[in-house]
């Protein structure tokens, strides 16, 4: 089930919502707890009820090993026997074909029979956050807590399926808060707000930017100099409408029962270093992996060089826990080294425009969502070079632009037919005006006051939605 369909919207959230409450007034907490994990468990069995055995098998292990790292002498090796435990089940449905055809094409036959493997939703997911459970519990960070109210930590539905990701110290204690189990309007006026501009993200304008961007990279090789990065920046654009939408949507849905997720996005597009884009992008990956990897590296307390290693090894594993392909792991390393050219930098101090800053940042992130959005490298050069391509500038024919800009073919411009609409350049440009200028919706609903104004946007985003919700798509990061 998705956050963008009829049945989540008019049947699910209100009938989990209602009873939630219904049962915590008149049956206690424990009750809407239970509520709760039960219609989590809809929720995620919803898309395939055969992967809900899986989901749940993989809280019993985890729980039961999480208990004893904190009662055991032996935690270590409870939290070894733990996180290769997870790794397994992670790799086996996420990387054992991928691994499995690449040793077939270094032996050059079909030696190994691969597996057709569906991946189950959501399990980077969930899989990264009882691990780091474990870790922290090995810390000594975590108390011994229900198994009932574990499986809520696990399985609220808000964020199972694409995050947020979360963690026991921040979610734990909300969970059994009493006052959390008593309707409060703010939150629920917030939360819906919130989760009405994810959806306004998601259908008006993460969709719409699909079919652009599907015809550009599958015409990789006819692209014109400005389709190429029409095509690249409009999966730019998708992606963040799309999985920030999500996000937000989460968010609104926690509010809505007095829950706080994490914030997973702050304007990235507005930033001037890569070390910036990745503090505002994905916020709760970057934190995982800065805590639960780059900082058991080393971090940066064993020199320069060392820093530099963990934190390209780092990126390097980001790009693989997105997807099983070298594409991907191309895009992590891309960033890894984009990452360690920027701390040389700073220890230059040079000081460029902050235009120009932000000029380079934004065009080292397209260029990387290439090579995370391309089949195949062959596809992902093919864009390329069409991107760089200055000899082979073409404006749409036949229409307003030839019109009024004709005399460019003076200066080497072509008119052809576009393979993509003619509107695209125009609203793009409106698009990246609007995310260097607006903060993100998280940051304005601090400031949230309910009132007609906030009424008025509210309806008039969910209708614009609503309306769209014939074409629903699923979420991109539901894919991860």
């Amino acid at each position: 089930m998705l956050f963008n369909s009829y049945e989540f919207i008019f049947l699910y959230i209100p009938i989990v919502f209602i009873m939630y409450f219904a049962l915590a007034k008149y049956f206690g907490k424990r009750s809407a707890i239970f509520w709760l994990v039960i219609t989590s468990f809809f929720f995620y069995g919803y898309w395939d009820w055969h992967y809900v055995a899986l989901l749940f098998l993989s809280i019993c292990f985890n729980y039961t090993i999480g208990t004893r790292i904190i009662k055991s002498v032996s935690s270590g090796y409870w939290l070894s026997f733990g996180i290769v435990g997870n790794l397994l089940i992670l790799g086996y449905f996420k990387y054992a074909a991928f691994f499995l055809e690449n040793i077939n094409l270094l032996l050059g036959s079909d030696t190994f029979v691969v597996p057709n493997i569906i991946l189950p939703l959501g399990i980077s997911f969930f899989t990264f956050t009882q691990t780091a459970y474990l870790i922290d519990a090995y810390r000594g960070e975590v108390k011994d807590t229900s198994f009932l109210v574990y499986c809520e930590f696990v399985t609220i539905f808000p964020h199972l399926i694409a995050g947020p990701i979360i963690n026991h110290k921040d979610m734990i204690p909300q969970f059994t808060k009493s006052q959390n189990f008593v309707m409060n309007y703010k939150n629920i006026a917030m939360g819906l707000t919130l989760f009405s501009i994810g959806l306004f993200k998601k259908q008006v304008i993460a969709d719409k930017l699909s079919p652009w961007v599907g015809k550009a990279f599958e015409n990789v090789d006819s692209l014109s100099f400005i389709e190429a990065w029409i095509g690249a920046i409009s999966y730019t654009f998708q992606l963040y409408f799309d999985f920030s939408g999500y996000s937000e949507m989460a968010i609104g849905l926690g509010l809505m029962f007095n829950l706080k997720f994490p914030m997973n996005f702050d304007s990235p597009y507005k930033s001037t270093s890569i070390i910036e884009f990745w503090r505002k992008w994905h916020m709760t990956l970057g934190l995982w992996v800065k805590n639960y990897l780059y900082i058991p590296l080393g971090g940066n307390r064993r020199g320069e060089i060392r820093k530099n290693i963990n934190l390209f090894v780092s990126m390097l594993l980001i790009g693989l826990w997105h997807g099983a392909g070298w594409t991907f792991v191309l895009w992590g390393g891309m960033h890894g080294i984009f990452l360690v050219i920027n701390h040389w930098w700073r220890k230059l101090n040079i000081n460029l425009p902050k235009f120009i800053n932000w000029l380079l940042t934004f065009g080292c992130v397209v260029v990387a969502w290439v090579f995370f959005r391309a089949e195949n490298f062959n596809d992902a050069f093919a864009l390329l070079r069409s991107m760089t391509d200055v000899y082979n500038i073409a404006l749409p024919a036949n229409g307003s632009y030839e019109k009024n800009l004709g005399f460019l073919v003076n200066y080497g411009v072509d008119f052809i037919t576009w393979k993509l609409p003619t509107q695209s350049i125009g609203t793009l440009i409106l698009m990246g005006i609007v995310l260097t200028i607006m903060k993100n919706p998280v940051k304005y609903i601090e400031s949230f006051q309910p009132n007609w104004k906030w009424f008025i946007v509210t309806a008039i985003l969910i209708l614009c939605a609503i309306y769209e919700l014939n074409t629903y798509t699923e979420f991109l990061y539901c894919q991860f």
